[in-house]
């Protein structure tokens, strides 16, 4: 499958996405040297360049009913995520985090579609992706005692 990050996707997500994608071309508009290029645009030259799939952070696309009727009119597979949390770098990894955790899933439903989806990735919540322990105050049972 061919995959085209948007230019609001962070580049830094390219190389994670390729390692966990593998056998699929996974592809950043920046790399294209599409940046700048209007999101209509990007969608035309997608198209016409064979990608199945764009993912961008930009969710306002399917408001807007002339770049929803561009999504359509592409048929190509479109996934957004949002990146919810303004923490920096931090909200950046829980996007990222997400994203890169999904798409392999995505990929594979996504390769059974009789054709074109719609995809939204849920957002990974601050603080409640681990769990620490104190072995002094609390000593799990495992812990040499």
């Amino acid at each position: 499958m061919r995959i085209l990050l948007d230019e609001d996707v962070a580049v830094q997500v390219l190389d994670p996405l390729r390692h966990v994608l593998r056998g699929h071309r996974v592809e950043h508009v920046h790399k294209l040297g599409w940046s700048g290029k209007k999101d209509l645009f990007v969608l035309r030259d997608a198209a016409a360049q064979h990608y199945e799939v764009l993912v961008t952070n930009d969710a306002s696309q399917l408001d807007d009913p002339v770049e929803a009727a561009a999504i359509k009119k592409s048929g190509l597979h479109h996934v957004r995520y949002r990146q919810k949390y303004d923490l920096g770098v931090t909200g950046l990894a829980l996007a990222l985090g997400a994203v890169v955790s999904a798409m392999p899933y995505v990929v594979a439903e996504l390769a059974m579609a009789d054709g074109q989806r719609l995809v939204r990735i849920l957002s990974i919540e601050p603080g409640g992706r681990h769990v620490t322990v104190d072995p002094a105050a609390a000593p799990p049972k495992y812990w040499p005692r």
